[in-house]
């Protein structure tokens, strides 16, 4: 039988509540309000954009509304699939949902070849690995904590080098993927979030979408079973910016690199059809 946790938290002038809870065992914490996790549910696995950081109603939740049945928010803040893949309580409960929608990752944003990610904060570095340090001898790793500018680090130091680090991120990013979808139910979404379409080849560090994921990769893991939702923001939700946001005056630049609640209400709208057509 499965059970929630209820916790409290005390918030900052301008911060939202978001009712944290937690799921069973899973020592991740995940936005609530909890949901009963024992009957029927959709599961939604993602970063900070899924938890729906400074906007009061998510995608997830929006999509609940829409579709009329319940939807776990497992999104984590800097999550990426390490972040199921080490709590087997979460990834037994997106596993016996009735279906799951997972965020596509950046291929930055998880352990590989390179170096190893927090089990639980994704984006950030716990430590490089003696195959990166061989590689890049001339670098000091000690100020980069955040896999992101690692990599703009390391393009910079020697950019013909960085291009091996890109390859093994490509090639780490399909296998854990892969080892994630296996973990889920057969009925599932990849959902893309970015300014822009997957792009045809993904080899720097340009772009607004996940990190160093391009079209072949994505259709690499599209197997029976698994379609991919696009959301492009339209123009006008991105030029509303963080007017329809709340956030302590303080995370204003944390607040800019994300989505609104428009945006959100966008990607509510292209799943929820996708997800009702599944079900």
């Amino acid at each position: 039988m499965q059970w929630v946790v209820v916790m409290l938290l005390l918030t900052d002038a301008g911060a939202l509540d978001y009712a944290p809870c937690r799921y069973g065992t899973s020592r991740a914490v995940f936005r609530g309000p909890a949901r009963d996790v024992s009957g029927s549910y959709v599961a939604m696995l993602g970063g900070t954009q899924t938890f729906g950081k400074y906007v009061s109603a998510p995608y997830p939740a929006l999509v609940e509304r829409e579709i009329g049945q319940q939807v776990v928010n497992l999104g984590g803040l800097g999550a990426g699939p390490d972040f199921y893949l080490e709590d087997q309580a979460a990834l037994r409960i997106a596993a016996e949902a009735c279906l799951a929608v997972v965020q596509i990752p950046g291929a930055e944003a998880m352990s590989n070849p390179f170096y190893t990610v927090h089990t639980r904060r994704n984006d950030r570095i716990l430590t490089p690995t003696p195959a990166l340090r061989a590689l890049f001898p001339q670098v000091d790793f000690t100020e980069t904590l955040f896999a992101r500018h690692l990599l703009t680090v390391l393009a910079a130091a020697d950019p013909d080098r960085f291009q091996t680090v890109v390859a093994g991120l490509k090639k780490n990013w399909l296998s854990t993927m892969r080892q994630l979808l296996v973990h889920l139910p057969l009925r599932r979404l990849l959902l893309w979030l970015a300014e822009g379409m997957p792009p045809k080849v993904a080899t720097g560090l340009v772009g607004t979408g996940p990190l160093l994921v391009d079209e072949d990769m994505i259709v690499s893991v599209l197997q029976p079973g698994t379609r991919l939702v696009t959301a492009i923001p339209s123009a006008a939700a991105r030029a509303i910016g963080v007017k329809d946001m709340l956030f302590p005056e303080t995370e204003a630049v944390q607040a800019r690199g994300l989505p609104g609640a428009a945006v959100h209400a966008e990607i509510a709208a292209r799943l929820s059809p996708a997800i009702a057509d599944l079900l």
